[in-house]
């Protein structure tokens, strides 16, 4: 990770919730003389339309938003600005939760956990354009990522097959179709993928999924 440029005055938009914790961290972020939040939102229609109006050069994003999600949220502002900085904040420190950010295209990820003198430091490496993840979860991501990698070319070929399309967000019953086979037999599979893989659920599968791409390869031949 690149050291931040210093000097440079940085706009900020605060996505958070709860009011009282977007005042406390507001205060940390406008401790340093250089940041400004320039707005603040308490949902996703909020923060898209802030964003719209204000092209902060930072948005700091809570995952968890009522009704959209943060990171659908962060879907839906890169899509409409694809030049948009965003770092998101939260109250998950799991390493899945960071690498399913990052993979979605935030450029960085801060646990509430940290110390808050992070998230400054976070907000001024994200306005540089530069990846910014906390201390805490840089380790665990990594090594995430390695472990996620080598399990799946422990997957048959059929077995990656049933996993890109669940990546892709197709039900069993659609995977079925494709393959020729009874969702019944695509529930097994999908079963045996998590033992392989150590997912504890469909979601933390599909999240494994992602994070290696397999959302974007082509379908082939099983």
């Amino acid at each position: 990770m690149t050291k931040a440029r210093s000097g440079r005055r940085v706009t900020v938009l605060l996505v958070d919730d709860h009011a009282v914790v977007r005042a406390g961290y507001r205060r940390f972020l406008e401790s340093d003389p250089y940041v400004t939040v320039v707005g603040e939102a308490a949902s996703s229609l909020e923060a898209l339309s802030c964003d719209r109006a204000l092209s902060p050069n930072v948005i700091v994003l809570d995952i968890a938003l009522p009704g959209v999600s943060g990171i659908e949220t962060l879907r839906r502002i890169l899509i409409r600005r694809p030049a948009a900085h965003v770092l998101m904040f939260s109250m998950y420190d799991d390493a899945i939760y960071a690498a399913r950010a990052l993979t979605a295209g935030a450029l960085g990820y801060v646990s509430k956990a940290s110390a808050p003198e992070l998230l400054v430091e976070g907000v001024r490496a994200v306005a540089d354009g530069l990846q910014y993840i906390s201390p805490d979860l840089r380790r665990s991501i990594s090594a995430l990522s390695t472990r996620t990698n080598e399990l799946a070319h422990s997957l048959s070929i059929r077995e990656h097959e049933v996993l890109r399309l669940l990546a892709q967000g197709h039900d069993l019953n659609e995977i079925g179709e494709q393959l020729g086979v009874s969702a019944k037999t695509v529930a097994n599979l999908q079963t045996t993928i998590k033992q392989k893989l150590g997912a504890t659920s469909a979601l933390q599968l599909i999240v494994m999924a992602r994070q290696i791409g397999l959302e974007y390869v082509e379908s082939k031949t099983v």
